[in-house]
């Protein structure tokens, strides 16, 4: 049973606001959450509603951003006077506190166990803008400390670098934690000789029960030089794994657990991936330790970390207290959450790829930084869209959409357009015969155009067919106005070329593809579109175009006559 023509009207009312307020056509998860939020009677009409915003979101593609909000002022004004009364929160970045000028120094410490997402380009972003701001230092730290649970890769040290220059950032400065252990040796032989850390030899089942109990170790009090001793063993590879662990002295009976003599070095003899490393050593410092040693050793006075990452805070002043170091300055935000991606991890990525899952870390189904750049997203449209996220600790779940609105920004005044069609059908039209078609190649640069041969015969999309029927009238965008003589098969017959005449009479204009064009094949993060383009698409390589009535896509390789192309967006 079909929708009533009122919950059609509030779907598409609130699909227009969705579009106005992300100046982008809304993707139909979001749609669906709000309409499931304010129409508990569509709950068990799901199917019907998909289909509903479908429609719907297919019309708005055809449509500017400027008919949206005329059509959602006709429809329902309340909702686009809501969006321009709704309180925006704060954007952009806030000083720093304490900061000045020319004496910042802060740091980006990523795990390279993969190359940056969309989500850690968050951290890449905001210090390295703030750096800019203070006239500071950035420094591109490498937490690569764990050579067993958090494997690093070899690539990902370059993959950093390179999404770096991508961004426009150079770090002044760059350090890899696996080249620095002897220094976090000497501050652990520091620790031992003040009696502020210590070799435990309990298990972990063991040291668990203890510390849950408030009770100490049995070798908290073992004499300085006896742990130096234990210590040495562990260095020398005395020790197995699990055998013997170092501890940093806190309050043993402190409220939170978490905070009781916490583990700052384990045992792990696995080779490190970096041949400079490999199995030189098999201490290892645990992540709170080293990170809390590298940032005094690099002088940094601000740090911005996940709120999740509090205790780490707490755990490590106590190094600092013990040897008088001052704390750096700490600002902390949210989590963030990317709508179409859900909860997809580096580790549970590496994994899909190499199950085969995903083509590679630059697949356009996944959040990556590679894969954005890849698709044609622009450094500048994701460094807008963080910088104006800002520093808050509320978690924040945002939609790709706000991100593709900022690219538009960048690539629809310079985007080549270009014909792409999409499931291609042949149609015939009689007394057209063989002309130049003289397409502008942007609507803004009418001098600048592309020449299109055609030779009586175009293609269309199958899709665009389903609307015809003898006798109707369209318009083939910059070439001309014909009238469907045949549907099986599809033939029509010449008309005019004057697109005022087409106007007046109100016809549907459709794109077109010539039927000697060049295979397309379009990868995106939804779904796979093959079809013919026109033949001006194999000059476009390495550049974003707009396929009309398609998208804007990255041309990303040419072979001869076939095209491999990255949607980016609508």
């Amino acid at each position: 049973m079909a929708l009533d023509q009122n919950d059609l009207n509030t779907i598409e009312k609130y699909a227009l606001q969705n579009a106005v307020k992300y100046e982008a056509v809304p993707q139909g998860k979001a749609v669906m959450g709000k309409i499931m939020g304010i129409c508990p009677h569509l709950r068990d009409r799901v199917p019907e509603v998909s289909a509903a915003i479908a429609d719907i979101t297919d019309r708005m593609c055809k449509e500017t951003p400027a008919e949206w909000e005329a059509r959602l002022n006709a429809m329902a004004p309340e909702l686009l006077e809501e969006l321009s009364v709704k309180k925006e929160p704060d954007k952009g970045l806030k000083p720093l506190p304490g900061a000045e000028s020319g004496k910042v120094v802060m740091r980006f410490a990523p795990n390279p166990n993969g190359p940056p997402t969309v989500g850690s380009s968050r951290g890449m972003i905001v210090n390295s803008e703030y750096v800019k701001t203070y006239n500071g230092k950035f420094i591109l730290r490498f937490d690569d400390t764990d050579p067993e649970q958090k494997r690093p890769m070899l690539e990902a040290y370059d993959w950093y670098v390179d999404d770096f220059k991508w961004l426009g950032v150079v770090p002044d400065q760059i350090v890899i934690a696996s080249d620095r252990l002897d220094k976090y040796y000497e501050i652990a032989f520091q620790l031992i000789d003040l009696e502020k850390a210590y070799v435990c030899f309990c298990d972990g089942e063991t040291f668990k029960g203890l510390k849950d109990k408030k009770q100490a170790c049995p070798h908290r009090d073992t004499p300085a030089a006896v742990n130096r001793a234990h210590f040495e063993k562990m260095l020398s590879g005395g020790y197995e794994e699990r055998e013997a662990v170092l501890r940093i002295k806190t309050d043993i009976t402190h409220k939170d657990p978490a905070m009781r003599d916490w583990g700052a070095f384990r045992i792990l003899k696995k080779s490190h991936p970096r041949l400079e490393v490999g199995s030189k050593y098999v201490v290892w410092p645990l992540l709170d330790f080293e990170g809390a040693i590298e940032d005094h050793l690099l002088k940094t006075t601000h740090i911005i970390r996940g709120k999740d990452l509090q205790d780490s805070e707490k755990r490590q002043k106590y190094i600092y207290d013990y040897l008088g170091w001052t704390y750096p300055k700490t600002m902390h935000w949210g989590r963030v959450r990317i709508e179409e991606f859900g909860k997809l991890s580096t580790s549970g990525i590496r994994a899909s790829i190499e199950a085969g899952e995903y083509s590679g870390w630059d697949d356009p189904r996944l959040p990556t930084v590679r894969a954005i750049r890849r698709r044609g997203i622009q450094p500048e449209a994701l460094r807008k869209f963080i910088v104006e996220m800002g520093v808050g600790e509320t978690d924040v779940s945002i939609s790709m959409n706000s991100l593709y609105a900022e690219n538009r920004k960048f690539v629809d005044p310079v985007a080549h357009r270009m014909f792409f069609v999409e499931d291609p059908l042949e149609m015939t039209i009689d007394g057209l015969g063989d002309v130049v078609a003289k397409a502008p190649l942007h609507p803004n640069k009418h001098d600048a155009v592309r020449e299109i041969k055609v030779n009586g015969k175009v293609l269309v999309t199958a899709e665009d067919k389903k609307e015809m029927s003898v006798g109707s009238k369209i318009r083939l965008k910059d070439l001309a106005n014909v009238e469907i003589t045949s549907l099986s098969p599809l033939c029509a017959k010449f008309l005019d070329n004057n697109a005022e005449s087409a106007k007046k009479c109100k016809m549907k204009i459709i794109h077109w593809a010539p039927s000697d064009g060049v295979k397309v094949t379009v990868l995106g993060p939804e779904k796979t579109s093959v079809g013919i383009g026109e033949r001006q698409i194999l000059a476009e390589r390495d550049k974003v175009v707009q396929f009309e009535r398609f998208g804007f896509c990255r041309i990303d390789s040419v072979d001869g006559n076939n095209v491999v192309a990255y949607f980016a967006h609508k």
